[in-house]
């Protein structure tokens, strides 16, 4: 007896101190099972759903459905880099992912799809992250030299949880032509981040101002007023090719009354 109550001490003992499992601080975007496919997903859009797709390392592809609204400031909110969890409608753990692909339509510039790509957060994924220019070129201030980026876009390998949101790119100590920035200079934490470009690849740099040899003033008044004489000459061309053409079918119509 004494044993048996032991044991239910001991029971009780380890469910009070079990801990809960730790819930994510990621943000968080409900979706559902999607049916509907091909040229169908039209009565989605106007329903205001965007139609969208998991898929992943190892993972079965699902279509998924969500609302279009929210899944627009989603993607406007986190971008392409920021792991978020979605929460598919009947399944119990939520599934962290990239949104990637968004397509828009062309003449309304509306969101129409997008894809959310599962990650496993301890793998490393490859991810195309945004170059931003950050400060002024002392050159290009002096008017001695243009900017010109090369890069706006850099591959990188990381933890989904170690993508960067952007790479800043300071110009402030270009101050001559010829001066430029590689992969190498970019202040990144290399032992997070892996750039997948070589490091002696230019991201910025500074071109010299090339100017246009400009016309004189007389001669490019000579030219407008040589195009302006040749103008009312194309046109009675046309008239007369116009007043032929008339004569033409009148004949024409006349032959044809006449064998009538």
């Amino acid at each position: 007896m004494a044993a048996k109550t032991g044991a239910k001490r001991a029971a009780s003992k380890t469910k009070k101190t079990a801990r809960p499992a730790a819930k994510s601080s990621r943000p968080q975007l409900p979706v559902e099972k999607r049916r509907l496919r091909g040229h169908q997903v039209k009565k989605l859009r106007r329903q205001g759903i965007l139609p969208a797709n998991i898929y992943g390392h190892n993972i079965k592809s699902l279509m998924v459905q969500v609302n279009l609204a929210e899944a627009a400031k989603f993607l406007d909110q986190y971008g392409e880099t920021n792991v978020v969890d979605i929460l598919v409608a009947g399944e119990k753990k939520p599934r962290p992912a990239l949104m990637k692909n968004p397509q828009y339509d062309p003449v309304s510039d509306q969101l129409i799809h997008l894809d959310f790509y599962q990650v496993d957060l301890s793998e490393k994924v490859k991810a195309e992250i945004p170059v931003v220019v950050r400060g002024e070129a002392p050159a290009v201030e002096r008017g001695e030299g243009v900017l010109v980026q090369v890069i706006n876009e850099l591959e990188v390998e990381a933890l989904p949880t170690d993508l960067p949101e952007e790479i800043g790119v300071d110009v402030s100590k270009l101050d001559q032509v010829g001066q430029q920035i590689t992969v190498k200079d970019l202040d990144i934490d290399r032992q997070k981040v892996a750039p997948q470009a070589g490091e002696d690849q230019v991201v910025v740099k500074i071109e010299a101002v090339t100017k246009e040899e400009e016309k004189p003033a007389e001669a490019a008044e000579g030219e407008a007023a040589e195009g302006e004489g040749e103008k009312p000459t194309e046109e009675g061309e046309a008239k007369e090719g116009g007043e032929n053409k008339a004569g033409q079918e009148g004949e024409k119509a006349g032959g044809e009354e006449k064998a009538s």
